[in-house]
C-alpha cells in the first residue's frame, strides 16, 4: 500500500480530532498540580508510574515540602518515605532533592520556562520538559508518551519509534494551536479505546478513519 500523503494525513487528522473533541470536550493533564514547581515534581514522579499513583504520592509530598528550597532541604530517606509507592523510588528521590536544589542555586527558586533549561534539571528529559512547557507556561509542545507514541503509530502518523522523531512528525501534521491538547486527547483515548493489548476497535469512535483497526466478525 502506498504511503498516505501528508496533505492527506493533515485531512485525515483535522476529521480525528473533531471525534476526538466531541468525545473528550475538556482535556486537560491528570497530573494535579497548583503551580509549575508542583507539576514538574509530578511529572517526574509519573515516568512508568500511573497517574492516580502519583496523585496519591504528590498530595503528601508537597504538604512536607511545598517550594523548591524545603524540598532540597528534605532529607533524602524523608523523601523516600514519601514517595516508596512510586516505580523506582529510590533513583526519583534523589533525582527530586538535586533537581530542587539546582531550582534554587540556578534559577532563584523558580522553574524555567525554556526547555533548553529544564532538560538540564535532574530526572527531566524532553517528554518531561515539554509537559511542563505546555501546561504550566502554555507553551505549544507536543508530549509524545507511550499512548501518544503507540497510537501515532496506529494512526499511521509516524512510522518512527523514536519519541523525538514521533514529535517531529506531528508537528508537521497537526496546527500548533492544538499542539498541547492533540496530546492529551490522544492519551485519553489510548486509554479508554486504544489500549496497547486489548484496542477497543468496535466502540472506538474513530476506528472508521484508522488504517489499523481490527474488525472482529
Amino acid at each position: 500500500m502506498a504511503q498516505e500523503g501528508i496533505e492527506h494525513r493533515k485531512v485525515r487528522l483535522k476529521q480525528i480530532l473533531t471525534l476526538l473533541d466531541q468525545e473528550f470536550p475538556e482535556p486537560q493533564i491528570a497530573l494535579l498540580h497548583r503551580n509549575p514547581f508542583e507539576l514538574l515534581i509530578a511529572t517526574i514522579l509519573s515516568a512508568q508510574c500511573t497517574d492516580e499513583r502519583v496523585n496519591k504520592v504528590t498530595t503528601k509530598l508537597f504538604e512536607e515540602a511545598p517550594s523548591p528550597k524545603s524540598l532540597a532541604e528534605l532529607p533524602l530517606k524523608k523523601i523516600e518515605k514519601l514517595i516508596g509507592s512510586v516505580n523506582f523510588f529510590r533513583n526519583k528521590s534523589k533525582n527530586l532533592k538535586i533537581c530542587a536544589k539546582q531550582l534554587v542555586e540556578l534559577h532563584n527558586g523558580e522553574v524555567p520556562s525554556t526547555r533548553e533549561a529544564l532538560v538540564e534539571l535532574a530526572g527531566v528529559g524532553r517528554k518531561t520538559a515539554n509537559v511542563v512547557l505546555g501546561n504550566a507556561f502554555g507553551k505549544p509542545s507536543v508530549v509524545v508518551d507511550t499512548h501518544v507514541k503507540r497510537l501515532s503509530n496506529r494512526l499511521k502518523f509516524s512510522r518512527s519509534s523514536d519519541p523525538e522523531h514521533i514529535e517531529k512528525d506531528l508537528e508537521t501534521i497537526v496546527d500548533k494551536s492544538r499542539w498541547i491538547d492533540f496530546s492529551h486527547l490522544l492519551i485519553l483515548h489510548g486509554r479508554k479505546y486504544c489500549k496497547a493489548l486489548r484496542p477497543q476497535c468496535e466502540k472506538c469512535p474513530i476506528q472508521s478513519l484508522c488504517p489499523s483497526k481490527i474488525v472482529r466478525v
